[in-house]
């Protein structure tokens, strides 16, 4: 796959200088598929075009969505990066345990997520991942330039590329991201009308279940079943209630 089916996402950068940098860097390491989510600065900026040198074409080429789910349309693996503190259910885990992971799909599309520059991304948007990655940095200093980061796991990409590939691993038919989601929304709105979930903890819950089905590696017709079922529990409480009011 070599850096083919790998996208790189940003969700709303702000700095062109950055913008322009991790074109770069993506052109460096073989990369191409840049993702811009809701961008706050103008791709075709001076800065961004300068910094970009001779990688101006990833800019010209980047695709602009408004959400992140957008983003991961067709994907059947993501990694978040984080940079903050984080105590949800996923492991924090360093960019050369995670990343070979992510290419073990040689054949299909998966990506590689990026937050703000100020604040990185929201606990709502780590969950669109199935793994979070922390680069461990050195506390007299901890904060990581935005740019540098992408670069890093460029860098570890480029290395693990040829060693996964080789493996040539069987392709295991991963459900793509936005083919689960819609099956997270069904379940989520089933557990709170029977009263499994409260809307104050529905989140954090939730948060526990996509990380069980995560872990699982379900496949798209295994969705196609899980939303049979919720569609069937849906119905039989529907009609119980109707036979109860005649």
């Amino acid at each position: 796959m070599g850096g083919a089916g790998i996208r790189i996402v940003l969700v709303e950068p702000a700095g062109p200088l950055n913008l322009g940098s991790i074109a770069r860097v993506m052109k460096n390491f073989g990369l191409c598929n840049l993702v811009l989510v809701n961008p706050q600065c103008d791709r075709y900026d001076d800065d961004a075009l300068k910094m970009a040198v001779h990688a101006q074409e990833i800019l010209e080429s980047a695709v602009i969505v408004e959400t992140l789910p957008q983003a991961l349309q067709g994907c059947v693996r993501a990694i978040a990066t984080m940079g903050r503190d984080y105590s949800g259910e996923i492991p924090l885990e360093s960019p050369r345990t995670a990343l070979p992971w992510l290419l073990a799909e040689p054949e299909q599309p998966v990506a590689l997520i990026f937050g703000r520059e100020d604040r990185g991304l929201s606990n709502e948007e780590l969950n669109y991942a199935q793994k979070l990655i922390f680069i461990p940095t050195s506390p007299n200093y901890p904060s990581l330039n935005l740019a540098t980061a992408v670069a890093i796991c460029c860098y570890e990409l480029s290395q693990l590329a040829e060693v996964v590939v080789t493996q040539k691993l069987p392709p295991t038919e991963i459900a793509p991201l936005d083919v689960v989601e819609p099956y997270y929304q069904e379940l989520e709105s089933l557990l709170l009308s029977i009263g499994y979930l409260y809307p104050h903890t529905a989140a954090s819950r939730m948060e526990k279940f996509r990380y069980l089905y995560n872990r699982a590696h379900i496949k798209t017709a295994e969705v196609a079943m899980l939303r049979g079922i919720l569609r069937q529990v849906e119905w039989a409480i529907n009609n119980r209630i109707q036979q109860e009011n005649l």
